[in-house]
């Protein structure tokens, strides 16, 4: 009796102490969401770009810097890219299908300059800090410099034995960066382009709902088939897709799409807490410097874009930014530039280096790493 009492005592200690843990954590993510609503409609009152997604990584990655108990929600976030991705897609219709397709010489340009600027970022930062960082291999300076999704290419980081706490800063400092620069600048500058409609404007209850079980079963499609970012893609290419198809259910209403910025923005903004500035400062300093870099490279290869193929030079340069998908396709939505190709552009970069830049390391190692072993 005694030992099934002291059993059962030890089950209720268990279950209260994880009970407690389970509303300490419900507790930081309220608190974490609630800061980050007055952070996006503080930065809308104050005229700033993208304020829903912009003020909640600010705010949020300075709170979380700070100590303070952030923490984000995995399904808010998942839900966040399932509504911005069945947006963008209702801007694509069979006119502006046809518009992409002709320019596919220069996708395929901007995915080899994309691997090319990776790879020699890549070189930058294993010359900056291999005498520097203990056990800083070429495939963790690879793959931290690879323009690519943050979790895919830390992924491969640790499958070539890198270091995959740097690649992961790398990135998360990047998509940062990036996400905060191109839009102040732009707006600061007073780009903006002519209004853009998405194919299905009015907001009809059944419609929206039969757009989101559709676009679910994009999601779980990519799930079972082990597709990257399946949450975004996958309602992307079923929303898209029914618009191209001339199917036109309902648009997505204002105050999901301003959520779903929300959400993203404090995902984003939670990764940066007081052990990742404590982690390697003079990396994170060159990432950060090295974002810059991309940026500009990045424009340049933009206005040369599009001075050979005439569409507008804002366009080229969010379609061609080293930065997300998510974060530069609402940049041109809110800038009102070309969308689909802002869209397509990144969508089609993005899969191609998923599948290029594992080979391209091995042969970039191979070359390289003999050539670091000769000289010493």
């Amino acid at each position: 009796m005694r030992e099934r009492g002291a059993q059962l005592l030890c089950q209720a200690g268990w279950g209260f102490w994880r009970d407690a843990e389970r509303w300490s954590k419900a507790r930081e993510r309220l608190g974490t969401f609630a800061l980050a609503l007055v952070a996006a409609m503080s930065f809308k009152a104050l005229g700033s770009p993208l304020p829903w997604m912009i003020g909640p990584i600010l705010v949020i990655s300075i709170a979380s810097m700070a100590g303070l108990p952030t923490r984000s929600w995995k399904p808010l976030r998942n839900g966040g890219q399932f509504v911005i991705g069945m947006a963008l897609g209702l801007y694509f219709n069979a006119q502006v299908g046809a518009e992409i397709l002709q320019l596919w010489w220069i996708i395929l340009l901007s995915i080899a300059w994309a691997l090319a600027l990776g790879a020699a970022f890549g070189v930058a930062l294993y010359q900056t800090h291999r005498h520097h960082i203990p056990d800083l291999t070429l495939a963790t300076c690879f793959f931290s410099g690879a323009i690519g999704g943050a979790s895919e290419m830390t992924l491969l980081a640790e499958r070539e034995h890198g270091r995959t706490d740097l690649v992961a800063a790398a990135h998360s400092l990047r998509v940062l960066v990036i996400a905060i620069v191109i839009p102040f600048t732009l707006k600061t500058m007073g780009f903006q382009g002519q209004a853009l409609v998405t194919v299905a404007k009015d907001i009809d209850a059944s419609g929206l709902l039969a757009l989101a079980a559709l676009s679910y079963g994009g999601v779980w499609f990519l799930q079972r088939w082990g597709r990257s970012n399946p949450w975004f893609l996958g309602a992307l290419i079923t929303s898209m897709g029914l618009s191209l198809a001339g199917i036109h259910w309902s648009g997505v209403p204002t105050w999901m799409s301003n959520g779903a910025q929300m959400f993203l923005g404090a995902s984003l903004g939670v990764r940066f807490s007081r052990e990742f500035i404590k982690m390697a400062p003079k990396w994170l300093l060159s990432v950060g410097l090295g974002s810059l870099a991309l940026i500009v490279l990045c424009a340049l290869f933009a206005v040369v874009t599009a001075w050979l193929t005439g569409v507008k030079t804002l366009t080229m340069i969010l379609g061609t930014a080293p930065g997300g998908i998510a974060e530069m396709a609402i940049t041109a939505k809110v800038l009102h530039l070309d969308v689909p190709l802002v869209t397509s552009l990144q969508v089609c970069r993005l899969l191609a280096v998923l599948v290029l830049v594992e080979p391209l390391f091995r042969l970039w190692n191979q070359r390289w790493g003999e050539g670091q072993a000769a000289n010493k």
